[in-house]
C-alpha cells in the first residue's frame, strides 16, 4: 500500500469509527459488535503506526469514547469497575 493509498484509508476508517462512536455513545444504538469495532480500531492504529505523518491530531486513536448519554448518571461502585481495550487480547 502507498502513502496516497494509506491516507485515504486512514480518512476512511477515522470516518467510520467517528460515526460508530456517535450511535454508542450518544445515540446507545451501536451498529456493529465489539469486535468489529475493534478490528476497525486495530487496522487503524497499524497504519497509523506504519505511516506516523498521517495521524491526525483528531484522530480516533488520539481520543476516547463519546458524550455519554444526559440520562446517565454518576454511580459510586463498591467494587473497582475495569474496562477492556479491545476483544482480541486478555491483557
Amino acid at each position: 500500500m502507498d502513502k496516497k493509498e494509506a491516507k485515504n484509508r486512514i480518512d476512511k476508517l477515522s470516518a467510520e469509527i467517528n460515526k460508530l462512536r456517535y450511535e454508542y455513545h450518544v445515540l446507545d444504538k451501536p451498529d456493529v459488535t465489539d469486535e468489529v469495532y475493534d478490528s476497525l480500531m486495530a487496522e487503524l492504529r497499524n497504519l497509523e503506526e506504519r505511516y506516523p505523518d498521517l495521524r491526525a491530531v483528531d484522530s480516533p486513536t488520539q481520543k476516547i469514547g463519546g458524550k455519554p448519554l444526559e440520562k446517565f448518571r454518576k454511580v459510586k461502585h463498591t467494587v473497582r469497575q475495569w474496562s477492556f481495550d479491545d476483544v482480541f487480547s486478555l491483557e
